[in-house]
């Protein structure tokens, strides 16, 4: 009686430490999670071209009540949005509006640029949480190199990675643009325990309406004030957001 016991004391002691080893993937996902499950932090994404064009950094946030804010930077002038539930609020030159209210604006003879960034805010207002946790899903197989998580992506989720910015065809036909050669990689990395830096690679070409654009793109995404990021929300984005 008492050595099978301790056999079975010795198994469940095997499994729990299997569970506690599940490799790179595991180590990446449970890094995540605890960002995720951290309630607040800060993120800032910058993006390089091989061709030189790109737009700026993008600063993101989310707080404990999960309300998302980013600021995206294009050229000399940057965007503010923020997300409350499904309702978003844009910073526009006629103070702050929703994707919906930019739309009528523009098809009453309006800007039609600001329709398209009303729908592309709405699209890209993400906890980069959960970004990351898909970005991972499409990684064939995560190695632990020399302290950095690295692996090389699926084609299917390099393609997602290429057409992430605006993937219809022109004329608002909704077609979704042809990619060939694609190919990307990524690099992560973890300090005590939580998700730090992203840097994500892509290649390929991008064939929209007849043209090609090759594409070769570093994404590199950090975080910072984890658990202690708060957002101020301006009264009348407020309004907008209720």
């Amino acid at each position: 009686m008492k050595r099978s016991i301790l056999l079975g004391i010795l198994a469940l002691t095997a499994t729990s430490l299997m569970a506690a080893d599940g490799g790179p993937s595991d180590e990446v996902k449970a890094a995540i999670k605890k960002l995720k499950d951290s309630g607040s932090f800060t993120w800032k994404t910058t993006t390089e071209n091989a061709s030189g064009n790109g737009p700026g950094p993008t600063v993101g946030k989310v707080n404990e009540d999960g309300v998302i804010y980013m600021a995206r930077t294009f050229n000399d002038n940057t965007f503010e949005s923020i997300k409350k539930g499904e309702k978003v609020a844009i910073k526009t030159q006629d103070g702050w509006q929703t994707p919906e209210e930019m739309a009528d604006a523009a098809g009453n003879g309006g800007n039609g640029g600001r329709r398209g960034r009303g729908a592309m805010a709405g699209r890209m207002m993400r906890n980069y949480a959960e970004v990351a946790a898909e970005l991972v899903d499409g990684v064939k197989e995560i190695k632990d190199s020399g302290g950095i998580y690295v692996g090389d992506l699926t084609e299917d989720a390099a393609k997602r990675q290429l057409t992430a910015f605006g993937g219809r065809g022109r004329g608002g036909n909704g077609t979704p643009p042809e990619v060939s050669g694609a190919k990307g990689s990524v690099k992560i990395w973890v300090k005590e325990g939580v998700l730090s830096k992203v840097v994500l690679h892509v290649q390929g070409t991008v064939s929209r309406g007849g043209q090609d654009q090759d594409v070769d793109r570093t994404t590199t995404v950090e975080f910072k004030d984890i658990g202690s990021t708060k957002i101020e929300i301006p009264e009348e984005a407020k309004k907008k957001l209720s």
